[in-house]
């Protein structure tokens, strides 16, 4: 190396690195996904993914309160359902009194500032526990649009602010745009899981709903691993639909496609620090292999710097009070 060339004198002291630093992350970046159980102030530890819980609303409006105070940028929502309550049409996905319903109004009376996320897909509420309707093992792509938009519209008339077809679907995004427009909802957003993959780091959040699939798997509606170039399909397909943000779900082993989505659209991208990510730097954690604060903000970092605007993770608290003490 030419010693005219010292890269070291930009790393010289910490505001030295501060001012030259090119990324960016805050916790108004940061999407905490809850998970919402009937019992008002229940509050049910989920064993795979330390220090998060299934909430009651009253526990839930707590603790959405506290995120918001620390500038969290918004909480997306997961109903965790009974078995009684399933069956193999979903239909609690658009009862007006159901859980979830609740929890939006709750929410949106308690902290009306706060932006509320929810998820639209079959698997919480289907007793077969995949994300469309199954009929003679198959997964029927258009008899599951009209039950996702029906969906949509009764979460928009709780107070969501943006729902997130998770389901994929072909089609979701033009049928839920379409229903939600036709029901005087044209400001409620979408997000859409556009690249969801079928990946091997979801079981903790499987177990915290109970919504793994009874039979097969969700291999024929979700995106290949193995398969990049596809997204840019799905992204164009979602875009001309009417989606509002892009999601790329799971996150750190698909920071490649992150920013291959970022590359490729103009609208936000987020991207989902999945549970099984989680779960990974919590137990390395416990057994003293990792310093948890310091890989956690350079995960997120890494997201952010493959292009991402918006992050969910379950780790939003805790990052929102290591980014608030810097």
């Amino acid at each position: 190396m030419n010693l005219a060339e010292r890269p070291r004198r930009n790393r010289r002291t910490s505001s030295l690195r501060a001012l030259v630093r090119e990324t960016s992350l805050s916790a108004s970046n940061l999407v905490w996904p809850m998970f919402v159980q009937e019992g008002d102030s229940s509050e049910t530890p989920i064993s795979s993914m330390p220090g998060q819980s299934r909430l009651g609303i009253a526990k839930l409006v707590e603790r959405a309160r506290e995120a918001h105070a620390l500038g969290v940028g918004g909480v997306a929502l997961f109903p965790a359902l009974t078995d009684a309550l399933k069956d193999p049409r979903g239909s609690e996905s658009t009862n007006a009194s159901g859980l979830l319903p609740r929890a939006i109004r709750a929410l949106k009376e308690a902290v009306p500032e706060l932006l509320v996320i929810t998820d639209v897909a079959l698997d919480p509420y289907s007793s077969d526990g995949h994300d469309g309707v199954l009929i003679d093992g198959v997964i029927d792509n258009d008899i599951t649009l009209p039950i996702l938009a029906a969906m949509a519209v009764t979460q928009a008339r709780a107070g969501a602010d943006v729902v997130a077809p998770s389901d994929m679907m072909d089609g979701r995004v033009g049928a839920i745009r379409t229903a939600l427009d036709e029901a005087g909802f044209t400001h409620v957003a979408i997000c859409s899981y556009c690249v969801k993959y079928a990946s091997a780091f979801y079981g903790p959040f499987r177990e915290a709903l109970d919504s793994a699939p009874r039979s097969g798997d969700k291999k024929t509606y979700q995106m290949d691993p193995a398969n990049q170039r596809e997204c840019l399909r799905e992204i164009r397909a979602d875009e001309a639909e009417g989606a509002d943000w892009l999601m790329v779900k799971p996150g750190l082993p698909y920071a490649d496609v992150v920013r291959l989505v970022r590359e490729h659209s103009a609208l936000p991208v987020a991207v989902y620090h999945v549970s099984g990510e989680f779960a990974m730097l919590k137990a390395a954690a416990e057994r003293g292999w990792i310093d948890y604060d310091r890989a956690l903000i350079e995960s997120l970092l890494c997201l952010r710097r493959a292009g991402a605007d918006i992050i969910f993770t379950y780790a939003a608290l805790e990052a929102a009070r290591l980014l608030k003490g810097r």
